[in-house]
C-alpha cells in the first residue's frame, strides 16, 4: 500500500509563493495529480502529470503553478506562485490510472493527506 507524506514551505500570503511536496513510500509509475477543495466546495483538479501525456493545469492556475516529479525521491511537487485568495483550500496529492482518477479525482486508489493552504491578504 503506497503511502504519502506531504510537506510544504513558503508564504501563504497573497502574491506569495508556496511549495508542496508529496513524498511516496515507493516509486509510482501511475499518473500523479494535485487536487484542491476550497471550503464548502467540491474537490477539483489543480494539475496532473499523466503517464504518458502532457502536463495539464486548471485554467485558474496556469502560468502560476508548476507541477513536477522528482523520481529520485519518489516525490510529486507543486510550486505555487502569485498566490490568490481563491487558491485557498485543502490540497491533496493523488495517484492512479485513468481520467476518472487523474482528471476527476473520483477513482484514485491512492491519496495523500490533505494539507491546508489558507491564502491571506
Amino acid at each position: 500500500q503506497v503511502q504519502f507524506l506531504v510537506s510544504r514551505g513558503g508564504s501563504v500570503q497573497v502574491g506569495g509563493s508556496l511549495r508542496l511536496a508529496c513524498a511516496a513510500s515507493e516509486y509510482i509509475y501511475m499518473p500523479l495529480a494535485w487536487f484542491r477543495q476550497p471550503p464548502g466546495k467540491e474537490r477539483d483538479l489543480v494539475a496532473v502529470i499523466p503517464n504518458p501525456g502532457p502536463t495539464t493545469y486548471a485554467v485558474s492556475v496556469k502560468g502560476r503553478f508548476t507541477i513536477s516529479r522528482d523520481t529520485s525521491k519518489n516525490t510529486l511537487i507543486l510550486e505555487m506562485n502569485l498566490l490568490k485568495p481563491d487558491d485557498s483550500g485543502m490540497y491533496y496529492c493523488a495517484a492512479g490510472w485513468g481520467p476518472d482518477c487523474y482528471l476527476a479525482g473520483k477513482t484514485c486508489p491512492y491519496w495523500g493527506p490533505g494539507t491546508q493552504v489558507p491564502v491571506s491578504s
